[in-house]
Order: C-alpha cells, then structure tokens, then sequence
C-alpha cells in the first residue's frame, strides 16, 4: 500500500516537474525565435520576397539596375523596402505576373508588417517569427481534438518550440511558418467540426483551409488527406457529416479560385522555375538526404553532422517505432489521420523521384505536412509512455530520458542556429558574407555580374555605399530581344577610376570575353564565386 502511494506520488511530481520544463521550453522556443533576427544573411529566395512585397516586378527591376550600365549599391535598395510609388495591389501584381506559384497572403502580412515598423531585416523576418508562434496553441487544440489528452498537446509544443526545423523557417522572410500555422489550424478545426457536426464550426474549417491554400499550394495534398480521413472514418456512408464536408471544401477551393484561376493561366510562364527538382540525384545521396533532413526537425548540429550519423540511425529507428506505437495501439481514428498526414504528402514527392527522377522529395520545406504528423507521432509515443500506468516506472523513467537528451539536442540545435551567420536554408548564398566582406575591403571596388539577380540583391544587403555594379542578369538579356553578345560587350566596358575589379557569379562567355583584356584571378575559398580582374 505504501509502495504504491509513493508511486503515485512520485507519477505526480514527475507530471508536475514535465510541465515545468515545458513552460521552460515554451519561453526558449520564443527567444530562439526572436533572437538575431538580422544575424543571417538575406538569401536568394528571401531577395524576392523583399521584391514582391515592394511591389516592383523582377522585369522592373531588370529593366532599372540590371542592364548593364554603371550603378551604385543604393540604386538597388528600393526594390527591397515599402516605397511611397508601390501599393499594396503591386504585391499583388508582381505576384500574379511572375511568381503565381506563391500566393499572396503571406506576402500582403509582411507588407503590413513594413509598414508598421520598417524595412529592417529584423522586421521582414520578425513577420514569420511571430506567425510561427500561432502553430503552439494550434498543435495544442489539434493535439486535444486527436488525442484528447492534454500532455501529449505539451509535449507537442514542446517539440515543435525547440524544432530547429521550425526555427529556421521561423527566422525566414519566406512563407513556410504562415503554410506551418495554417496545416495544423485546419487539420483541428476539421477535427473539431466532425465532433460537433455544426455548420458554424463546419464554415471555420472551410475559412482555414481557404487560408491554407492562400499561404502554399501545396495544402491541396493535405485537403486530399482530409478528404480520405472523412470518407474512411465515415465508413463511406452519405451522411450529414459527409455532405457538410463535401460542400464546405468546395467553399473553400472556390475561394481560392480567383488565385487557382492566376495559376492556371500562367502555367507556361512559371513551369520552367522549378525544372531544378527534376534534375536526377543518385539513389545513395537521395536516402542520405532524406535522414538528413528528417534529423533537422529534432537535431541541426550542422557543422557536426558526418559525426552524429549513429545518432541520426537511432533517430530514424525511434521515429519509426513512433508510428509503428501510434499505428498498433492508438485508435484508427487517431492513426490514421496522422498516417494520412505523414504519407499523403511525402509519398506524392518520393514516388516521382523514384519512377521519374529528381529532387523533390530532398526540398524539406515541401514535406512540411509530413514532419508535423512525425512530431505528433513521436509526441504519442513519449506521452503514453511516460504516463501509462501498466509501464513500470523504471520504464517510466527511461522514455522521460530520452525525450530529455532529444529535447536537449534540439536546444543545443536553436542556440548554434541562433549565432550563425548562415544555416543550411541559406546555403545556396553560403558564400555571400566572405565575398561581400572581401569586396567592402577594396578602397573603390566595382563588380561585374551576369548571374542571377537572386544572388546580385543577397549580396547588395551586404555591400557598403562605395561599391559600384554593372551588372546584367542572364533573365533580363533573355526576356529582351538583346543577343549576349550585345549585353557582354556592354559589362565589358569597364570605367577607369577603380582600384579592383570583382568579376561575381559570371557566365563562362562573359569570362571569355574578358581573358582577352583581363587576367581573371580566382580568389580562393569562395566556391567558384567571385574572381579578380587584372589588367594584362
């Protein structure tokens, strides 16, 4: 009797002492979030979402600074703030004309954002820092409706505050943390309204999903899942339940017609973008990726990764004993739906990969669904373990470990991201920082580039006024009727008066066209970025 009250009593001080740590943690995931906002650099992807929320069209852009002739650093810098010309249906526009595969609606919340409080680079990303907080309390009301046990919500929380897969979307002037928020808002308000089948709560399922789809496409791969979890759970049968879901998401895809209608038409203009995820990937290096990535959503100790890949096989086994506990001993309510939202979406990237070819299953920010449905998983497993009362609590005590030194990984992940001047998401522009610190360096330094504009405005942030362009993007000489020919003879044409000459991301014609004038100079350890031109 006495062996048994000091086990309860210790069960509730363990409770008590895991609620405590998560309201711990709960108050780091805010800090991980808002700290060192303007730490890392701006990104190619994170330069267009300053250019759409300005309101200018890349062609505008192209057209003003990228052709060729001489420009200073802060030419450039109106295509990446709120300027009194552009208004709020210029967003839009430049949305619709160039870049409809990215709906408007995180970028009309960063635009308000700007305008609030300013175009500093703390203020573009602290728009998806602090939308990311919305996901906590949501995974909470998704976790009670699933669940309905209000520990594995907290444990939920917990993992998804010191995820530095979430941090690091948190901390992007990119759209994922607002697709994040909406996924698990819509996946609750379903489940809420299969429980009380009323048509108001009904109405807010088909208002979350209709944001869903406003903030990425891709939430049309979680409606399908919706859309079987209704079927399979109503065993098929044509009830109220089935026709108020029925009717209330053809509400809302027909709020997002007007949009859906915009990506229809310009199919042709947009579909050469995302050629790259076709590009083939040996199958090795396509499974390193995949356990690479799905390590990220609990551990990111970057620059440690080849010496954490025992850890990273013991990860895959726990996340796949997750779903084999969830699958074997939760109700098929529960299972499924959380099968649905794991598979529906990372099946829809692998498969094509494996028939097709390509890399669309190794861009994580895709797969986001899939990871949420992960970390219920492993948010299941832990929360019935730890709590059950047919495990003994030596067992008890073993699962509380594990979850510790897992969220312990996670902690240590978001303070290494939080001091880093550039994370893996950034990688493309990985070099940005040491070329821009090498140029601002010169007494009166001018660059030459022909490359992407993407990289030209991530490395305009960085540049002091002093530095001059001339630079031409491949896009603009494209999209005219110039020949290359034409625009090479232009960067050329380089003005005396410059102590260096920095030659950043060209072509190989335009560095041909120079051999015959200049000695190029590679400058070592920048990845084959930026070389130095000499007069012969």
């Amino acid at each position: 009797m006495i062996n048994n009250r000091q086990s309860l009593i210790f069960k509730n001080f363990s409770q008590i002492w895991l609620r405590c740590l998560i309201v711990i943690l709960l108050v780091m995931g805010i800090f991980f979030r808002f700290v060192n906002l303007d730490r890392k650099i701006y990104w190619f992807d994170e330069t267009y979402t300053l250019l759409r929320v300005s309101g200018y069209t890349e062609a505008e852009m192209l057209q003003q600074v990228f052709n060729g002739n001489l420009i200073k650093v802060e030419d450039i810098k109106k295509f990446r703030q709120i300027n009194p010309e552009k208004q709020l249906i210029n967003t839009i526009n430049s949305l619709a004309l160039e870049d409809v595969q990215h709906p408007p609606l995180y970028y009309i919340l960063a635009r308000f954002g700007m305008q609030l409080f300013g175009n500093s680079m703390a203020t573009t990303r602290g728009v998806s820092a602090l939308i990311s907080l919305f996901a906590l309390p949501c995974v909470y009301w998704l976790c009670l409706e699933l669940f309905e046990l209000p520990f594995i919500g907290w444990l939920a929380i917990a993992l998804i505050c010191v995820s530095p897969f979430h941090l690091a979307f948190a901390q992007e002037a990119r759209e994922y943390s607002l697709w994040t928020v909406t996924i698990i808002l819509s996946s609750a308000s379903l489940l809420q309204a299969m429980r009380l089948k009323n048509r108001l709560n009904w109405s807010i399922y088909a208002v979350t999903m209709a944001l869903s789809y406003y903030a990425l496409p891709l939430s049309f791969l979680v409606a399908v899942g919706h859309g079987i979890y209704v079927f399979v759970i109503e065993n098929f049968s044509w009830n109220k339940t089935l026709k108020s879901y029925i009717l209330v998401s053809i509400g809302g895809i027909l709020a997002f017609a007007p949009w859906l209608w915009v990506i229809v038409s310009r199919i042709p203009s947009f579909a050469h973008t995302t050629d790259w995820v076709k590009q083939p990937i040996a199958l090795t290096k396509l499974l390193a990726l995949w356990m690479r990535n799905l390590s990220y959503v609990f551990c990111d100790l970057q620059y440690q990764y080849e010496k954490l890949e025992g850890f990273t096989a013991i990860l895959l086994i726990l996340v796949a004993y997750a779903i084999y506990y969830i699958c074997r001993y939760s109700q098929k309510r529960i299972w499924l739906f959380v099968m649905l939202l794991i598979g529906l979406t990372s099946l829809s990237m692998i498969l094509p990969d494996l028939i097709l070819g390509g890399q669309r299953s190794t861009i994580n920010r895709y797969l986001i669904p899939s990871y949420l449905g992960i970390q219920l998983a492993v948010a299941y497993l832990f929360g019935t373990k730890i709590t059950s009362i047919s495990i003994p609590v030596k067992f008890q005590n073993l699962w509380r470990i594990i979850i510790i030194v897992l969220i312990t990984l996670g902690i240590l992940s978001c303070a290494a991201s939080s001091r880093a001047h550039i994370w893996w998401n950034k990688s493309k522009n990985w070099y940005t920082l040491s070329v821009a610190e090498l140029i601002n360096q010169a007494t009166r330094p001018i660059i030459i580039s022909d490359g992407d504009a993407g990289d030209v405005l991530a490395l305009s942030y960085l540049l002091e006024p002093k530095v001059q362009l001339k630079v031409q993007s491949s896009c603009y000489t494209s999209c005219s009727n110039n020949f290359p020919q034409a625009a090479a003879t232009k960067l050329t044409n380089i003005p005396n008066g410059f102590t260096d000459v920095f030659l950043y991301k060209p072509s190989e014609f335009l560095q041909s066209r120079l051999s015959d004038e200049y000695n190029i100079e590679y400058i070592p350890h920048t990845s084959n970025t930026v070389w130095q031109l000499k007069k012969r």
